[in-house]
């Protein structure tokens, strides 16, 4: 894969995502040329979370028992604290996410979504950020944790909070390059 324009990558969310945390990555992306997809154990729509009240509803473009990681570029996690707290208990979004941090490929988690990857266990040696509210759970899993906009560590690009989701989204666009840059060097 050469560029962002030709990347797949998809979403999961579920009821609850905090709602500048989908769509800006969703936009940034769309607008890089990227082809989005929304995955969720819902079918139809679901509804964020916007700061301090429900949001607006995105519709899911595929369900999380249809998707297969290799169809996918990379996966990016909003989170929100109702988000990936209602996933991490979802065994098939643990396995996508275990899977993606697996594969090499980009995974990208914000916010309130390294429960994920503490809950997929893909967290241990690796620094992470996170909201700083759950930064004793990333710690406890066995992560560095560290107060930074962004953190990259191999395939995972951690997050803290909405203010740096600017920051956020080019970290995802620049790690689906490098990723589409190193498969091409090995073919």
């Amino acid at each position: 894969m050469p560029s962002i324009k030709q990347a797949r990558i998809a979403i999961l969310a579920t009821n609850g995502f905090e709602q500048s945390e989908l769509e800006v990555p969703r936009d940034r992306l769309l607008e890089a040329g990227a082809e989005i997809h929304i995955v969720s154990p819902e079918s139809g729509e679901i509804t964020g979370w916007d700061k301090k009240d429900w949001g607006s509803s995105v519709t899911v473009d595929k369900a999380l028992d249809a998707v297969n990681p290799n169809d996918y570029d990379a996966l990016v996690l909003p989170g929100g604290q109702i988000n990936p707290d209602l996933l991490r208990v979802e065994e098939k979004a643990v396995a996508l996410v275990k899977a993606f941090a697996d594969s090499g490929k980009p995974l990208a988690a914000i916010c309130h979504a390294p429960w994920l990857l503490v809950e997929a266990g893909v967290a241990k040696g690796r620094r992470m950020t996170s909201y700083n509210s759950i930064a004793t759970d990333v710690k406890n899993a066995g992560a560095e944790w560290e107060d930074s906009e962004v953190v990259e560590d191999g395939n995972i690009i951690t997050s803290r909070n909405p203010g740096d989701l600017e920051a956020f989204s080019k970290a995802i666009i620049k790690a689906v390059e490098n990723s589409g840059s190193q498969s091409q060097a090995a073919e």
